[in-house]
């Protein structure tokens, strides 16, 4: 008979023993036949054929009408509407019940195997009895073959039934040996795995654990759990990945949908901006499912918690150490400034470090943060190498008194860096030597990336292109995406999320003139987004990724302001007010989330924070210097 309920697969059941810890639910809803269903019949099953010894534990007794009888939920029998199609079941209690929908099925399917999962076996047996839907129950493992057999036509590929018969026989050989039954091992590991002829080698491993003395030893060297529901249950899951889900769901998959869901709803949160439940690998006990994800601006960085105000002349850069525990900041007054960061995230000056003639517009941290590193402006010819942990300067070099050295970033090794200016880009040592040069055009920022070898550089030609210094060649990343004769490009990079470690992506961001700030990709050498607000035409503008995640980018601007955009809209949500003077460069800090630097031509750098302890309406009723605008994304 043609069920009209989804029937999950017996088959994995089969496979996995009698003791079955994955719980697989086959819904019947007394659909009625065009015939006599007979023993000696097979019976399809959404599909599916099964065997008679599978069907009879999985399908309702019929009757010579064609009628369903059920035996396990309602002792009666489907009404039908005339035109062949089950409506309602009717109950011996004359009590009417609503055929179950598909969505429906499938939800008790994932309720049941979660109960299951939870050890609440009577529970879903209740489950099983109100809603018309069975409870399958595991056969032998003499059963187990043939119905594999019988999922053939349901496999993309020939060779997964081969596969799923090899993991199969392997648990049963396992599992002989470990109840002290040799000979039956043996005849599984000769009749059985080794005419499949699959993986030979692991066949001869097998045949290596008859030699083991115990069962201890047999699960030490087979690296294996033994008998039970741990080990079948990683069969099933393993088995699982080849079969459809409307034969086999997948494990857990009731948890799975639930924090698809909590994930998906972070992603749309524009202000989520916390490590402390990071969504997929922390599970659901952090987050409550009874109530939808929603972030306030107020945990947000938009309101200013100091104001650095240290420097005597324009604050042209700020950068967070690697650590998060020190900020420095560079001036128009010849200085360095380094903070501490304390735990309470409250910042105070270190150290000053002095010498600098004509300012400092640039600054870069070693890996280790025991270094750094800082550049004067277009009119400068050196570069000062500071030891930040003794404040001594341990290198000032100069390629050319008529060169200038305005730009520079690390080598991930910590050993090496490279800087750029006038007359190209110079690879140098701790102590100054230089170890590589590619000269020929005027390098107005670079970046090394973290493969250690390329180093990508924008330069007067309104391009972006990556060196490398090992193999001494260069491409093109971007070229001519500026046409106003008025411009410079930034740098910043950032991992692309949600990528593994050896997948990752390099996303650019790129400061324009009078176009903004743009992201690139540099695997695909394509624009992803511009991102609107920012003002930008006369000055040198540094921006950054930050936040959770790195999900947001922010950046100063000529108008006074920092610009806060998640990655994902072109529309910023939040514009951070207090300077009264142009915004020249900002630095989120990348161990917490929650906090972000400025620097000016106001002489200040400004710390930005969540709202302090009060309600909403105070914290917005204060002065300028601690308000936030959000704009709408929509």
């Amino acid at each position: 008979m043609q069920a009209n309920g989804t029937t999950t697969t017996t088959t994995a059941a089969v496979a996995a023993g009698q003791e079955r810890p994955q719980t697989e639910l086959s819904c019947r809803n007394g659909a009625p036949t065009n015939g006599d269903s007979t023993g000696g019949e097979e019976e399809v099953t959404n599909g599916l054929p099964l065997p008679v010894s599978t069907a009879a534990a999985t399908t309702n007794n019929t009757n010579n009408n064609g009628n369903s009888v059920g035996n396990n939920s309602n002792n009666g029998v489907t009404a039908d509407d005339g035109n062949g199609s089950p409506q309602l079941d009717v109950s011996s209690s004359g009590k009417k019940k609503k055929r179950l929908t598909q969505s429906e099925e499938d939800v008790i399917r994932l309720i049941g195997q979660h109960l299951h999962d939870l050890g609440l076996n009577q529970t879903v047996d209740l489950l099983m009895q109100e809603s018309g839907c069975r409870l399958e129950h595991p056969g032998e493992w003499d059963k187990a073959e043939s119905d594999l057999n019988e999922l053939k036509a349901l496999m993309h590929s020939p060779s997964a039934i081969v596969r799923m018969k090899f993991l199969l026989l392997q648990q049963k050989y396992l599992e002989y040996l470990e109840d002290g039954k040799v000979l039956e091992a043996l005849q599984v590991l000769r009749a059985e795995l080794t005419p499949l002829k699959y993986n030979t080698e692991r066949i001869h491993i097998l045949s290596g654990y008859l030699m083991c003395s115990h069962a201890e030893d047999l699960r030490a060297k087979a690296d294996w759990e033994g008998k039970g529901n741990v080990s079948r249950t990683k069969l099933l899951d393993k088995l699982q990945t080849y079969l459809p889900p409307s034969v086999m769901l997948p494990p857990r998959r009731l948890q799975t949908l639930l924090k698809q869901a909590v994930e998906l709803q972070r992603e749309r949160c524009l202000y989520h901006n916390t490590k402390l439940d990071s969504g997929l690998d922390s599970g659901l006990d952090s987050v409550s499912l009874l109530l939808d994800h929603t972030c306030s601006r107020k945990q947000f960085p938009c309101y200013t918690q100091q104001i650095l105000t240290e420097h005597c002349n324009e604050v042209w850069f700020c950068k967070f150490s690697n650590d998060g525990t020190k900020l420095a900041t560079g001036s128009k007054d010849t200085t360095v400034i380094v903070w501490h960061v304390d735990l309470s995230h409250s910042v105070k000056m270190l150290k000053t470090l002095e010498g600098h003639a004509y300012g400092v517009s640039y600054l870069s941290w070693s890996p280790d943060d025991v270094y750094l590193i800082a550049c004067g402006p277009d009119d400068c010819s050196e570069l000062w190498l500071w030891n930040v942990q003794t404040g001594e300067l341990r290198t000032k070099m100069s390629q050319s008194h008529e060169d200038s050295l305005t730009s520079v970033s690390w080598n991930p090794d910590g050993k090496r860096f490279v800087t750029g200016g006038q007359r190209g880009q110079f690879y140098s040592d701790l102590d100054g030597n230089l170890l590589d040069s590619w000269e020929g055009v005027r390098v107005q920022c670079l970046w090394c990336l973290s493969d250690g070898r390329t180093v990508l550089a924008s330069d007067t030609h309104q391009r972006i292109r990556g060196y490398n210094f090992e193999d001494l060649t260069d491409r093109n990343i971007t070229e001519r995406i500026l046409i106003s004769p008025h411009w410079q490009i930034n740098i910043v990079t950032s991992p692309k999320p949600s990528m593994a470690p050896d997948q990752i992506i390099i996303f650019h961001l790129v400061v324009l003139r009078f176009q903004g700030v743009h992201l690139w990709d540099l695997q695909d050498r394509v624009l992803v987004r511009k991102y609107q607000g920012v003002t930008q035409g006369f000055y040198t503008i540094h921006s950054c990724f930050g936040g959770h995640n790195e999900d947001f980018i922010a950046s100063g601007s000529e108008d006074h302001k920092v610009y806060v955009w998640h990655r994902r809209s072109e529309l910023p949500i939040a514009e951070l007010t207090g300077h009264t003077r142009t915004v020249n460069c900002v630095s989120w800090n990348p161990v917490v989330p929650g906090l972000l630097a400025s620097a000016s031509d106001d002489g200040t750098v400004r710390v930005w924070g969540p709202a302090p302890f009060m309600d909403l309406p105070e914290a917005e009723g204060l002065s300028g210097t601690t308000h936030c605008t959000v704009l709408s994304c929509l």
